[in-house]
């Protein structure tokens, strides 16, 4: 089983490691929110990654097979969630708007929102439950010879994904406390810009594939 949970922990580091929208989200709010916005942001990304992981080592087929089949409208809608945020970021204010964010995203109600924001972002992305559906069946792991080892595998896929996004929120918080203000503010809207452009390209690749 150590096997098993390793592979596992290996697949959901590797997957979540993976340069993308979500990366410069949960960086963005490290270093313009603080460390736990960016923690807890990252662990709902892990989360995401460990339903899809179940969902690949149980064989639970029709709901997969769903997904898939609706993977261009979860295209669509994660894209287009992606463009709002890119613009809500490249809009915000970085004044005393900013020190009232920071301040109301402090409270309960604000880190979940950075939960479930990036908990959604990763639903509706159809490219992370074809990776774990392709890499489960290279690995040979399913239900036939009983829910333990699955089960250890997604548990191991989990630990990966939050080992990275924890080591991102970590590596953002030591960033912000040695640049200045200024220098945040200019990372801050480059990953506006970036993840805008991200949602722009997931909406036009969606659509001109359709």
């Amino acid at each position: 089983m150590a096997s098993v949970l390793l592979r596992g922990f290996v697949l959901g580091f590797v997957i979540a490691a993976s340069p993308g929208p979500i990366f410069f989200l949960c960086l963005r709010r490290t270093l313009t929110r603080g460390w736990l916005n960016g923690l807890v942001s990252g662990f709902g990304v892990a989360t995401a990654d460990g339903f899809y992981a179940a969902l690949a080592a149980f064989g639970i087929g029709a709901v997969t097979s769903m997904l898939v089949g609706e993977r261009r409208w979860l295209a669509l809608i994660g894209g287009a969630v992606l463009v709002l945020l890119g613009l809500r970021t490249l809009l915000e204010r970085r004044d005393s708007a900013q020190v009232a964010e920071r301040a109301a995203d402090a409270n309960a109600s604000g880190l979940t929102w950075a939960y479930l924001s990036t908990l959604g972002l990763t639903i509706t992305n159809p490219a992370t439950i074809i990776s774990f559906a392709a890499l489960v069946a290279t690995l040979g792991i399913g239900v036939s010879g009983g829910i333990l080892t699955p089960a250890v595998l997604v548990l191991g896929v989990f630990a990966g994904s939050a080992a990275w996004w924890s080591l991102l929120a970590l590596f953002g918080a030591a960033l912000r406390a040695r640049v200045t203000p200024r220098v945040v503010r200019g990372i801050s809207t480059v990953s506006g810009l970036a993840i805008a452009a991200l949602g722009v390209l997931a909406v036009v690749s969606t659509l001109l594939s359709g």
